[in-house]
């Protein structure tokens, strides 16, 4: 573990994830004592990385509550960023993971007496669908746990929705755009949410509340599409998938995880423009743009 005067001690649930292993190194640099929890099946480059970075890594499953009550022993905080989304085991899903996995931590963290826990949500997203049902179940039962509570909700992840796996191909200069790309985003950086999650451990304003997450401007797919144009020298070939066809999948949706999908593509179509006022206020953080993504 990370040698320092901080006695206390975060555990990162998620940790191997992109946006947990931020965050873990994150705390690292602030000479923070941080366990990362992992199971017992967890990638095992992804956890050798943990320990090389300096985290404790210790295992435990949201889905069993028992492993949760050793894995919690002398740990004073809680970021969770866990999600059945992009990373998934045997068992995992959003029902056992986002919704029911989530809450037994919660329940663990106030079995355990943690001082305050973290947990990063996602922004308000138009209609129902089975991800969104469980974040909000989530949060309000964080609200009611009795627990010193941040929920961050951030935004579209630059890194995931501007990525080859979901059809933003820029290595080949190729982009599907969903509907006609022209309502704004304000696509966030993980390293940015992460910063967020951290500066939220210390800081007395953040206490107790809901702060929506975007990055520094608003831009359409489009509008990304012509940075990345511009930045790459390279003209794009874009593909358009209607908005028709994306509510057809989401109606049409065979499992949870489908319909989530069908209705955060859906998202995009509508837009998802955050005020970042109240959040820059909290937390004084230099955001990063798409320019700088697209650059790197």
């Amino acid at each position: 573990m990370n040698n320092s005067n901080n006695s206390s001690t975060v555990l990162v649930a998620g940790a191997t994830g992109f946006l947990g292993s931020e965050i873990c190194r994150q705390l690292i640099s602030k000479n923070k004592n941080v366990k990362g929890l992992v199971r017992a099946t967890s990638d095992s480059i992804k956890v050798a990385h943990l320990k090389q970075l300096g985290v404790e890594t210790i295992e435990g499953d949201l889905k069993n509550k028992d492993s949760l009550k050793n894995a919690l022993h002398g740990v004073s905080a809680i970021i969770s960023t866990v999600s059945s989304t992009l990373s998934r085991q045997e068992g995992d899903s959003i029902q056992t993971v986002d919704d029911e996995g989530q809450n037994n931590l919660i329940d663990a963290a106030v079995s355990a007496a943690v001082a305050q826990f973290v947990y990063i949500s996602f922004c308000t997203m138009p209609g129902e669908f089975p991800l969104q049902t469980a974040k909000r179940k989530t949060e309000k039962h964080l609200e009611e746990s009795g627990l010193n509570y941040t929920i961050l909700q951030p935004t579209y992840f630059m890194e995931v929705w501007l990525s080859p796996a979901l059809g933003f191909d820029y290595p080949n200069a190729k982009a599907t755009i969903y509907g006609e790309g022209k309502n704004k985003v304000s696509w966030i950086a993980i390293q940015d949410v992460a910063s967020f999650a951290v500066a939220s451990l210390d800081n007395p304003l953040a206490k107790n509340r809901i702060i929506e997450l975007g990055g520094p401007e608003a831009l359409s797919p489009l509008e990304v599409v012509n940075i990345f144009e511009v930045n790459k020298g390279n003209k794009f070939t874009v593909q358009f998938v209607a908005e028709e066809t994306l509510r057809a999948q989401k109606d049409g949706a065979q499992d949870p995880l489908s319909e989530s999908f069908a209705a955060l593509m859906l998202g995009v179509v509508a837009g998802s423009e955050i005020d970042m006022k109240t959040a820059l206020d909290v937390f004084p953080i230099q955001l990063t743009t798409v320019n700088d993504y697209a650059t790197r």
